[in-house]
């Protein structure tokens, strides 16, 4: 059996219950040691064959788990943060089908909730924003052309960038063109978000490309860009005395 797992955002505790016990039972992980916190490897048992998929080509992953699955062994592909953002797992899943070899995804914590967390913010607030885009800057990966950040900015929503900080200036310069953001729309980065190197950096999209190019950020950081970071909010009505829901009358 296969089991794709997330590892979470850095902090190996911020593994699910069940993702830990499954690395904890496994005979073979394929982990990817570009962006895991090797601290998690401390939770495999004694004799667990261990590799590093940022070695590996996806033909060289999935021939250890070809054969590692015919031997009758437990295998565990880790990855960072949840496996269902960026995490390259359509294309190990479709081969899997393919072969016939059974196997499951257990969701981990992303990197975008850790950065909420370090951030001690909250992405959806009343009268703000109700909205969260989940995008990249086109590189390598390219984009499609109607998700170019030019035209996704133009809804004024949280906006978490993923895979794209050593290019922040681009980033900027491209919210900008939307219209609904402007410099003084409050912007974050958080690099390593919950390993014990984590950094944060809080600015707006006048300074952010300086505040992150003074700390030389190439990668593993998310950048974060909204109101939801400023000060001005509604009262939730969910809690809202003078507001009735299902479980609870109004007060007034």
């Amino acid at each position: 059996m296969v089991y794709i797992v997330g590892a979470g955002p850095g902090d190996p505790d911020l593994i699910t219950v069940k993702g830990e016990q499954l690395l904890r039972n496994a005979d073979v992980v394929i982990w990817a040691g570009s962006l895991v916190n090797p601290e998690i490897l401390k939770k495999t048992k004694r004799g667990c064959c261990v590799y590093d998929s940022a070695f590996m080509t996806l033909e060289e992953v999935l021939n250890v788990v070809k054969t590692a699955h015919a031997e009758g062994k437990t295998i565990v592909r880790l990855h960072t943060g949840d496996p269902a953002i960026y995490g390259a797992i359509k294309e190990q899943m479709d081969i899997l089908d393919e072969w016939g070899i059974p196997y499951e995804i257990v969701p981990g914590v992303s990197s975008l909730f850790g950065a909420a967390a370090a951030l001690k913010a909250e992405f959806t607030l009343p009268g703000v924003t109700q909205s969260v885009i989940i995008t990249r800057l086109s590189g390598k990966t390219p984009v499609p052309e109607r998700e170019r950040l030019a035209e996704l900015s133009r809804h004024g929503a949280t906006m978490a960038i993923f895979l794209s900080v050593s290019m922040i200036g681009d980033v900027v310069k491209d919210l900008l063109q939307g219209g609904a953001y402007t410099e003084q729309t409050p912007a974050a980065v958080v690099y390593k978000a919950t390993w014990s190197d984590e950094l944060i950096l809080r600015g707006n999209l006048g300074n952010i490309a300086t505040l992150s190019a003074s700390q030389n950020l190439k990668r593993t950081a998310i950048i974060l860009v909204g109101e939801f970071l400023s000060a001005a909010y509604e009262r939730s009505k969910l809690y809202d005395p003078a507001f009735s829901t299902m479980f609870r009358a109004s007060a007034e």
